[in-house]
């Protein structure tokens, strides 16, 4: 048979294990319950149909930066196997007196360059932007032409200086490296 003292031990304990059960519970209060507010989130967007029905606009006309002018036929001969090596290092001199342009500035601004740049073109001059790839921060260069005729070229750097307060500058056109 259990002794007394083991009897009381018992009882402690059972005691003791409700009171860390139970009195949590007694002495928190009333429990607030806290939800937070939220939206669920639509499977799809809502669509303006009004969008939809308008009509696709065509692109826009963009100008060339060459006047127009007739195509250029280009005929290619086979080469003398004897005189390659020899002509592929020199140029040749019909080559360099080939084209000319008129180069007005080198601006680190390129809203500047383009802005002259219309305005040339707006005045009927072939006024292009090189290089063409052009990124922020690189210079850009202002030139006119190329034109075959450097008198041509020539006689326009008047016009130019008057209509822009440009002094151009006239050099041969290097299709290779512009």
């Amino acid at each position: 048979m259990a002794t007394q003292f083991q009897n009381r031990l018992v009882g402690t304990l059972i005691l003791v294990s409700l009171g860390v059960i139970f009195l949590p519970d007694v002495f928190d209060g009333e429990k607030a319950h806290y939800e937070e507010s939220y939206q669920a989130i639509p499977l799809r967007e809502e669509v303006d149909e009004t969008v939809l029905a308008e009509p696709v606009q065509a692109p826009e006309e963009v100008e060339s930066f060459m006047p127009p002018e007739a195509p250029v036929m280009v005929t290619i001969d086979e080469p003398d196997t004897s005189t390659a090596s020899v002509e592929a290092s020199e140029p040749k001199d019909g080559y360099v007196d080939s084209a000319w342009v008129i180069r007005l500035g080198t601006f680190r601004n390129i809203d500047n360059a383009k802005n002259l740049v219309s305005t040339l073109r707006s005045k009927g001059y072939p006024a292009q932007l090189m290089p063409r790839d052009i990124q922020e921060g690189d210079l850009a260069r202002v030139e006119v032409g190329p034109d075959v005729s450097k008198e041509k070229l020539e006689s326009m750097t008047a016009d130019l200086e008057s209509l822009t307060g440009l002094k151009g500058q006239l050099l041969r056109f290097n299709p290779l490296n512009p």
